[in-house]
């Protein structure tokens, strides 16, 4: 009889898991990344005012608001905390977070496939993907003087 190896949950705590700041208003914070699948799951914290440029994603998108509130500037609904938001591969939006809102905004985001930005004649300008994500995250946490993160997959 052979006895198998059962998988273990993996759990990482919020202080576990640095938020950086990326220099734009966002606050990033890598919970888990795979590379070969194309997988990066991230908590972003923006900050009242922030705008990210227009773009659209390769793959799906899931976001779960935590606090405050954003909307794209494509679509009328806003993410207002415990809204749920589902992108298909291809949408192409603008998230605005409203310059009124009092404190930070939290969103939980997976994101599978690369993320084009666009310009104003729709041109992709930049691509950012998990790879991308992994090594901006960790070099991020290195500059701030926050040891290497246990990031799920990293």
């Amino acid at each position: 009889m052979t006895t198998l190896e059962i998988p273990k949950a993996l759990h990482r705590g919020e202080s576990e898991l640095p938020f950086v700041a990326l220099g734009d208003g966002t606050h990033l914070q890598l919970l888990q990344v795979d590379v070969e699948a194309g997988l990066w799951v991230i908590r972003t914290k923006f900050e009242p005012g922030v705008i990210v440029p227009t773009h659209k994603h390769t793959g799906e998108v899931f976001a779960f608001t935590l606090t405050g509130s954003w909307k794209y500037a494509e679509y009328p609904e806003v993410n207002l905390p415990g809204s749920y938001l589902y992108e298909p591969a291809g949408s192409v939006h603008t998230l605005t977070v409203p310059a009124e809102n009092d404190g930070m905004t939290d969103v939980w985001f997976a994101i599978y496939g690369a993320n084009l930005n666009l310009d104003a004649d729709g041109n992709v300008e930049t691509v950012i993907d998990a790879g991308l994500v992994r090594d901006t995250y960790l070099a991020l946490c290195e500059a701030e003087g926050h040891p290497r993160p246990n990031v799920i997959g990293a």
